[in-house]
């Protein structure tokens, strides 16, 4: 009778190695990314030493040496920065000038905004469509109609008073919301056949390209009056919106442009083979793989036009810039604009980091899409 040989158990393996731990892990992502070799070692501590003199500078100036409360810049007695001002201020800051018993009507343009946006831009919420006629329709109106009143019993409040961020946001949303179907339109009216629109498309494109953002700003709001009706003066923030928007437009356009040239003619070509017209291949088979191409393009001339809507306050639009200027004009606070500057620098970043961020998730979600 043979006997069946039996093999050992084999002993457990340990939960995770010391290389597996989370320290573990950690040095092991050091050396792999900036210590794997002598040069990338060389330039990851040269980089190291720059932001840490930085942080060395701005750390103790920002928290340790900061005064934090205070009626005024002689409160401030410390040698650090006086947030005593941006605390004092920070109304000011969101809402400018508007009468304090009526922000309500800004918390709510706000809300609305947020709700939009997050409509928009999650992909796992459905009814896309909807969500951008409410972003280019509902949004606008309710918006003006809220912060302007003159109906249903509230006071009017003229645009301005508006200001801070909230006429960035304003400003923002707006070029942002309706720049891109502009500039789709001249996009597609620069690769027209008709001759006509096709230089029309151009001509616009490249005068807006090739002037500086303040001139069109400039005559927007100080030239055009000249050529409407006596008598007539129209809304500088409207003015200053059209402004953005269309100069923005010229932008988006060489940006969907490049999309468009991105795709192959088959598939122009299989959308006629299915009996497809101009725009039914546009809206169903050209747009949507060429804003797949153009996202990082779009992404940035959105931050651009985020960035440029403080150019309004040479015009006199109080803007979160502007207002930071205006806080500083009064006498309990001069010699404050390093703080207030400061802030405005960190909405800025945050804003256009986050819209960073969404792009490269957007872009990984296309990848994914195309790898399945």
């Amino acid at each position: 009778m043979t006997e069946t040989a039996t093999l050992p158990l084999a002993r457990p393996r340990p939960a995770a190695s010391a290389a597996r731990t989370a320290p573990g892990r950690a040095l092991a992502w050091l050396r792999r990314r900036l210590f794997a070799s002598r040069r990338d070692a060389l330039l990851s501590l040269a980089v190291i030493a720059v932001l840490g003199a930085i942080a060395w500078t701005i750390v103790p100036w920002a928290l340790f040496d900061a005064s934090w409360r205070g009626a005024s810049r002689a409160d401030c007695t410390g040698t650090g920065a006086c947030w005593a001002f941006v605390a004092a201020k920070a109304p000011q800051f969101v809402y400018g000038f508007y009468p304090p018993a009526e922000r309500w009507r800004a918390d709510i343009a706000f809300a609305l905004l947020v709700c939009g946006l997050v409509w928009l831009m999650v992909p796992r919420i459905p009814g896309k469509g909807a969500a951008c006629l409410f972003m280019m329709v509902v949004l606008p109106l309710a918006t003006v109609l809220l912060l302007h009143g003159g109906f249903a019993g509230l006071p009017v409040v003229a645009t301005d008073q508006w200001g801070g961020l909230l006429l960035t946001m304003i400003l923002a949303v707006s070029g942002i919301t309706f720049s891109l179907p502009f500039g789709v339109l001249f996009a597609l009216g620069r690769r027209s056949r008709l001759p006509l629109i096709r230089w029309f498309c151009i001509g616009f494109i490249e005068f807006c390209r090739g002037v500086p953002f303040l001139t069109v700003l400039f005559m927007a709001i100080v030239m055009l009056p000249f050529f409407l009706p006596a008598g007539m003066k129209p809304n500088p923030l409207a003015l200053a919106v059209a402004g953005i928007i269309f100069y923005e437009a010229a932008y988006m356009a060489e940006v969907m442009r490049g999309g468009l040239q991105a795709l192959p003619k088959g598939q122009y070509e299989a959308a006629m083979a299915l009996g497809f017209g101009y725009w039914r291949t546009m809206l169903y088979i050209v747009l949507p793989q060429a804003v797949r191409k153009v996202v990082p393009g779009v992404v940035n001339t959105t931050i651009s036009l985020l960035k440029n809507t403080t150019l309004v306050m040479v015009v006199g639009l109080f803007d979160l810039l502007n207002i930071v200027s205006a806080g500083v004009s009064d006498p309990l606070w001069a010699g404050s604009q390093a703080e207030g500057y400061f802030v405005v620098g960190l909405v800025f970043w945050l804003m256009s980091f986050g819209l960073s961020c969404y792009s490269r998730a957007i872009e990984a979600g296309f990848a994914r899409a195309e790898r399945t």
